[in-house]
């Protein structure tokens, strides 16, 4: 029996694992560190302006039913960082587990007339 003759094993079930914020918290990814200021100044690697802001990634289903925390998935926010955890998942070292309580703001568009989109 050659090579090519004896049967090949089934690959392995992918496993994808997931981050789930658990009790009143979201999972953030902070949007990048500016390197360069309003006025068009780029600035060294080591000086970044640091920023405050990220983009929802999964909140937790206790925030999901919660009618006064307005917090969705994809909104982007502006969060305290002092109580964010970082995650290193994936290579992915923006993501932040952060209380719902330190989602300061929540980033909405509207429309011309005044009305809000979600």
């Amino acid at each position: 029996m050659t090579n090519r003759d004896k049967p090949r094993r089934p690959a392995p079930p992918v496993r994808l694992e997931t981050v789930e914020p658990i009790g009143k918290r979201v999972l953030v990814r902070k949007d990048e560190d500016r390197k360069q200021t309003k006025s068009g100044l780029h600035l060294p690697d080591k000086i970044e302006i640091p920023t405050l802001t990220g983009r929802v990634v999964a909140v937790s289903s206790q925030v999901d039913r919660d009618p006064d925390y307005p917090v969705r998935r994809y909104d982007r926010v502006l969060f305290n960082p002092k109580s964010a955890v970082p995650v290193d998942f994936e290579g992915d070292n923006r993501l932040f587990v952060i209380p719902v309580e330190d989602v300061v703001a929540v980033f909405r568009a509207s429309d011309a007339d005044g009305g809000v989109r979600e």
